[in-house]
């Protein structure tokens, strides 16, 4: 007869007799797991607190808990989270392609500031300049839309030692934002205001579609809200205000550098940065 407890029958170790120890497999991104209890199967784009979140080839996405119920390439393995990456050697780079200043303390704010016409655009520039920004003490702040620019103009009036650089999307020829872009340039203010844009709809398109994992940005019909065309072409929820936050938040948490960003925009934004830094 098989004794599992041995000659010592406070001996230890008896609850695991014959149990198999399943490989641990780090949640890599990109990595393909399938989920035992379900069959729910998405590829790792996520860890956090303890979770994973893996999205399947419809571009849906899902949580789980790090830990044993997945399979990897048809085998049972425990979840768990990829090692930290390895400290930095040298100087550090910020998201722009900067090296970091080794004073990391923010400067006191400058009276020169850099407008843009909403939200998404302000949470862009802040992703990859950020580090930049504080270090030169610049603030971004936005509008609401370029419409409003000549009442901002006329409440805190630019002059050589508080420039305004403003960013505006879809500024191409004959466009309603061409026309009060030459406006201002023409007017009292326009020594001391610098107004630059790419050439897309919408700030979304300065994001590289390879970045947002699509083959192209769809293209959305006149007569339909731009960001509601973009979700339904992609496959995305986009039935209220709540869907579109969302979308905007998989899109710029897919921005990890100036490189997952169009020429066209990082240029311009540089651009900015120069004019509002520049020595009065």
């Amino acid at each position: 007869m098989n004794d599992r407890y041995g000659a010592d029958v406070l001996a230890t170790g008896w609850q695991g007799h014959g149990r198999r120890e399943l490989p641990r497999v780090a949640a890599s991104r990109d990595l393909v797991v399938e989920v035992a209890d379900d069959g729910y199967c998405g590829a790792v784009v996520g860890v956090s607190s303890g979770l994973v979140e893996l999205e399947d080839r419809h571009g849906r996405r899902r949580m789980f808990p790090l830990g044993p119920g997945f399979l990897v390439d048809g085998g049972d393995v425990v979840l768990v989270a990829p090692a930290a990456a390895p400290a930095q050697t040298g100087p550090r780079r910020t998201a722009s392609g900067s090296f970091a200043a080794a004073d990391t303390r923010a400067r006191t704010a400058r009276a020169s500031r850099i407008l843009v016409e909403g939200r998404h655009d302000a949470e862009l520039v802040e992703r990859v300049w950020g580090d930049d920004l504080r270090a030169e003490g610049v603030v971004v702040e936005y509008l609401q839309g370029i419409d409003l620019l000549d009442a901002a103009l006329g409440e805190e009036p630019p002059s050589r030692q508080r420039r305004y650089g403003v960013l505006v999307d879809h500024l191409v020829p004959n466009s309603k934002e061409s026309r009060i872009a030459d406006a201002v340039a023409r007017g009292p203010h326009g020594a001391h205001v610098l107004i630059v844009g790419h050439p897309w709809i919408d700030v979304w398109q300065c994001v590289t579609p390879r970045a947002v994992g699509i083959e192209r940005w769809p293209e959305v019909p006149r007569g339909i809200e731009f960001k509601v065309g973009v979700c339904r072409a992609l496959g995305w929820p986009a039935r209220d205000q709540a869907d579109l936050a969302r979308a905007w938040q998989r899109i710029l948490a897919s921005v990890k550098s100036y490189r997952d960003l169009e020429p066209a925009f990082l240029g311009r934004v540089e651009e900015l940065i120069d004019f509002v830094t520049e020595p009065v």
